[in-house]
């Protein structure tokens, strides 16, 4: 029986790489999986998932107004989908969560759908919400902070400092954020040196 699965970690855990991996395990056993990417995660090339170590795959581009389901329908009717894999869900909206609930329950089609659960001002994403809401499977993918302990919290970067105010969304990379425990993402230390 098909699961939604919701699985978050802070930055750099390998998440976008983890999509690529499951994407080739389905494609390898004859099977063919839909991607998904956010409009507004514009990081690298639109229409791709890609990670940091340089590896990338051509997904479906959603924006706020796209019907996942509709989506779903039109590219299944064409070729049978087994798998559906999300790359930076937290951008999503309700509706598109509620969808991706609907395309298990009514397709079993397995949808796994990956991203960051708290922003930098450690307060949920809207995508990250409804999928903490409706998931079937929760899964925590780990990384490390610098001091080694595990990284819960992410934490934008301004004149090397951290900053804890602004805009929810801001696109950026390893330049505008660092993942942290709680304890350095709380006391404000980016490395041993501080």
């Amino acid at each position: 029986m098909a699961q939604l699965y919701y699985r978050y970690s802070a930055m750099n855990a390998g998440k976008s790489l983890e999509i690529i991996k499951v994407a080739n395990n389905y494609e390898e056993r004859g099977k063919h999986v839909m991607c998904l990417v956010p409009e507004v995660d514009d990081r690298g090339e639109k229409g791709m998932i890609t990670s940091r170590v340089g590896l990338k795959r051509p997904a479906f581009v959603v924006d706020d107004d796209t019907n996942i389901m509709n989506l779903f329908i039109e590219k299944n009717m064409q070729k049978p989908i087994d798998c559906v894999l999300i790359d930076e869900c937290q951008f999503l909206r309700k509706h598109h969560v509620q969808e991706l609930a609907e395309i298990v329950d009514s397709f079993d089609v397995p949808v796994m759908a990956y991203g960051l659960k708290n922003d930098f001002k450690n307060e949920l994403f809207e995508g990250s919400y409804y999928f903490l809401v409706y998931a079937d499977k929760i899964e925590e993918i780990k990384t490390i902070c610098w001091c080694g302990r595990k990284a819960t919290m992410v934490a934008r970067i301004q004149d090397g400092k951290i900053i804890k105010h602004g805009s929810q969304i801001v696109i950026g990379g390893n330049d505008m954020y660092v993942s942290l425990c709680r304890k350095h993402y709380n006391d404000g230390r980016l490395d041993d040196f501080d």
